[in-house]
């Protein structure tokens, strides 16, 4: 149940966090922008070699570093979604469960109750 999600979250997860709010606004593409502007004329002074050098590795080492965290944002995300809906499935199984229960002759409820939980992968015991 939602009441038994670990409200703690780590320093990582945090700056993971900032880090992907961050990138996703406008700024940052502006800035991406005024690197490559920056990096473009130096063309000019740098040997061809170095000049692609320069822009490769940096890329590079950014691209690896925004995959990694923006991977764990995602992965927190998804469990999170995941988590809810696990609790709504359930709570509604266990509204099934109680119509059920008032109504003897439902079996067809029933039916729709056992359904749910298998489609969901919940069983009578798990409560998250």
């Amino acid at each position: 149940m939602p009441r038994d999600i670990s409200r703690h979250i780590s320093p990582f997860d945090q700056f993971a966090t900032k880090v992907a709010a961050l990138t996703a606004r406008a700024p940052f593409f502006l800035f991406c922008i005024l690197v490559v502007l920056i990096w473009a004329p130096s063309i000019l002074w740098l040997p061809l070699d170095t000049w692609q050098l320069i822009i490769n590795t940096t890329t590079t080492i950014i691209t690896f570093l925004m995959v990694a965290l923006l991977q764990n944002t995602e992965s927190r995300n998804d469990a999170a979604v995941q988590h809810k809906l696990n609790a709504v499935a359930n709570g509604l199984a266990d509204l099934m469960e109680h119509v059920a229960k008032a109504d003897p002759d439902s079996d067809d409820l029933d039916e729709c109750r056992e359904e749910l939980r298998r489609a969901v992968g919940l069983e009578e015991d798990e409560s998250a």
